[in-house]
């Protein structure tokens, strides 16, 4: 069943068109949530996205795209469990973009066409922002940003502000390429 049909029924407040797109989600939802099952109560996430996507549905977009309705609520539930985390303070030091909290593979498959995109806008940043961001990716949050910093013999500061001028750069080289992001600020 395509769920994006059910959407202008579900904007139009047709309560049983979206129990219908929850009955064709609540198990994909579910099971997308597995990596934080050990962390936050899965259910009040998977409730509170579901409301918010009832509340949110009139502003989707749909972008050309199959199944926006879908990646709409996987993301809001992913981001509502990652705050859920953050609220608890469970975050592990250096853990700040929470890149452990999520495993893809328990969730949808990987966008090999996504992935390329990253790459390359990746591959096009300024030299030292690029070796900042690949260091801390790499280091998967194992050491603090100072003992980056001062493996790239730069001060914490300098190499913090790299890191934020790397994910501005990658961001906007994505939405230049269409890939846009949900409540990324303007």
């Amino acid at each position: 069943m395509d769920l994006d049909a059910l959407l202008p029924a579900i904007v139009a407040g047709d309560a049983d068109a979206f129990g219908r797109f929850i009955a064709g989600i609540e198990l994909d939802l579910r099971r997308s949530l597995r990596p934080f099952a050990t962390r936050v109560d899965i259910e009040a996430v998977v409730q509170e996205a579901l409301l918010r996507v009832w509340q949110s549905a009139a502003r989707i977009v749909p972008d050309g795209r199959p199944d926006v309705l879908v990646r709409f609520s996987m993301r809001v539930a992913r981001n509502l469990a990652i705050s859920e985390i953050r609220k608890k303070k469970e975050l592990l030091p250096g853990d700040d973009e929470v890149a452990d909290a999520y495993d893809d593979s328990e969730g949808a498959p990987p966008d090999p066409m996504l992935r390329r995109l990253i790459h390359d806008c990746f591959e096009k940043l300024p030299p030292q922002p690029k070796m900042v961001l690949g260091m801390r990716l790499e280091n998967r949050g194992a050491e603090p940003d100072l003992k980056l910093a001062e493996e790239a013999g730069m001060k914490l500061n300098t190499f913090l502000q790299n890191v934020t001028r790397a994910r501005k750069l990658l961001g906007d080289c994505l939405e230049h390429r269409g890939v846009s992001f949900i409540g990324r600020a303007p």
